[in-house]
């Protein structure tokens, strides 16, 4: 497949404002990037294809430069088992980067890992996957276009994700029902701008007879009249078992979550 000089980009704007996002400039600004907030996309300073996954340890700067995927990672669809774009080590970091399309499968962390500033134009089969380690870390940025999710976690520990925005997605975090190993896992979404689309979607999808917990706080929805975004959506791995707060689970009050 021959790629373009320059991949297909969103064709509706993200709506929102800063201060629907509750951020001051200094929470959004990134060293060696344009300021940028959770509700407005960066413009990318150049775009690169790729054609084989790049592997990231220690810290990765993009400089703001769209990548997306050519030859063998040209893929966009829904399909299982592709590579991603990037595979980072444990305990590297990656920031400063916009993926393009096609995204094939976003960014892989095989361990502790740390996403800044990183931004999905189109997500592919996922924005990004997490196993192997403990903690993982998504601070800035955000994605659109995740026909199915954007991150899915895999391994054990804590996906931790704050000052991010997502629109035209159908789930933004879910803990895997299927894996072939199962853990207890946790989420914890913080300063999160979510645009619904009129369409059911779900912020994150935890396996409660696994234990999993998600605490959500400072979640603002914009266009999403009819509530058809869900909170928490709870699952006997793959069984949908009910939606909503608790003090075990799904640990957030009505007053985290504002509607715009």
């Amino acid at each position: 497949m021959t790629s373009p000089a320059i991949p297909r980009t969103r064709r509706r704007a993200l709506t929102g404002t800063l201060a629907a996002f509750g951020l001051s400039s200094v929470m959004i600004t990134t060293v060696g990037a344009p300021p940028a907030s959770a509700a407005s996309w960066p413009t990318p300073s150049s775009s690169k294809p790729v054609s084989s996954t790049i592997s990231v340890s220690g810290v990765r700067d993009g400089g703001m430069v769209r990548y997306y995927g050519s030859g063998d990672l040209a893929g966009d669809g829904q399909e299982e088992g592709q590579d991603p774009i990037f595979k980072l080590a444990a305990g590297a970091t990656l920031k400063n980067v916009i993926i393009g399309a096609p995204g094939a499968d976003g960014i892989h962390c095989e361990g502790n890992c740390t996403l800044q500033n990183v931004w999905w134009e189109d997500v592919g089969e996922d924005a990004a996957t997490f196993r192997g380690g403990s903690t993982y870390t998504v601070t800035g940025g955000g994605a659109k276009k995740a026909a199915d999710k954007v991150f899915q976690h895999n391994g054990p520990g804590t996906v931790n994700i704050s000052n991010f925005a997502v629109s035209e997605f159908k789930t933004l975090y879910r803990s895997c029902g299927d894996c072939s190993t199962q853990y207890t896992r946790k989420v914890n979404l913080s300063n999160i701008e979510v645009t619904g689309t009129g369409s059911t979607a779900r912020l994150v999808g935890i396996n409660v007879n696994r234990n999993d917990v998600a605490t959500l706080r400072g979640i603002t929805i914009l266009n999403d009249s009819s509530r058809k975004v869900v909170p928490c959506q709870k699952y006997n791995n793959t069984t949908a078992v009910g939606t909503g707060p608790d003090s075990t689970n799904c640990r957030y009050a009505t007053s985290d979550i504002t509607y715009k």
